[in-house]
């Protein structure tokens, strides 16, 4: 399977929105799935007795963790979610937020995470986005998230790693797993990403095509594939 930098899954994301469909809130939606199902698979038979604490963004990233909040609390696990940052009004995150609050799932601010005891943290801080070393109130989450000694789940590339180069400029969460998203990405090194597992998000082959990638779907009857990187 072809890995590919940020610039090229960006070409991805636009194809699909832009072209051949899904929509943003369609991938969204297929990411936040995963990623609950990737949770409740890796708390095991008690889940629903187990705390999730979700850390989100508030670009895309944050969205799908925000999904996977909602879809966690409506099966009845004991989820908290912490926005880093404000969601921009009318985006497809801020409309996913909209939706959990009509969950028994609780929120609170970053400044309260402190008193937190997770069994299980969700990294949907960044994503493929990071442009600079994490700063403010989303680097001081990253290392409260490390020194919680909870185990913790990374959406699609952890927070602080460059999916293109696996630089990590600044602070740098330290997932046991990361689950990313269609392709894996160049940046994705295990000594920082953990076990890798590749989630299917519904972009069709024709994307694909006319991104300039010969890109075999290794999906079968699943969603979730384990991924092993050579």
């Amino acid at each position: 399977m072809p890995p590919v930098t940020a610039s090229e899954m960006r070409e991805i994301d636009r194809i699909a929105v832009e072209e051949t469909g899904p929509n943003l809130f369609q991938m969204m939606e297929n990411a936040g799935r995963n990623l609950a199902l990737q949770a409740i698979e890796v708390l095991g038979p008690d889940w629903r007795e187990r705390h999730v604490l979700v850390l989100a963004g508030a670009g895309g990233n944050g969205g799908g963790g925000i999904c996977a909040a909602r879809h966690l609390a409506n099966r009845g696990a004991a989820v908290t979610l912490v926005l880093a940052a404000p969601l921009p009004a009318g985006g497809v995150p801020a409309f996913q937020y909209h939706v959990y609050t009509g969950t028994p799932g609780r929120q609170i601010d970053a400044a309260a995470v402190r008193e937190e005891r997770p069994d299980l943290l969700i990294d949907a801080l960044m994503g493929y986005g990071l442009t600079t070393a994490p700063q403010g109130i989303a680097a001081d989450l990253i290392t409260w998230a490390n020194g919680t000694g909870a185990p913790i789940l990374s959406l699609d590339v952890p927070s602080g790693v460059d999916a293109t180069t696996g630089d990590i400029p600044g602070v740098v969460i330290r997932p046991r797993w990361t689950m990313t998203l269609a392709l894996p990405k160049t940046g994705l090194r295990p000594e920082h990403a953990g076990q890798l597992v590749l989630a299917d998000i519904g972009i069709p082959a024709e994307a694909f095509r006319r991104a300039g990638l010969a890109f075999v779907r290794p999906f079968g009857d699943r969603f979730r594939i384990p991924l092993t990187i050579s």
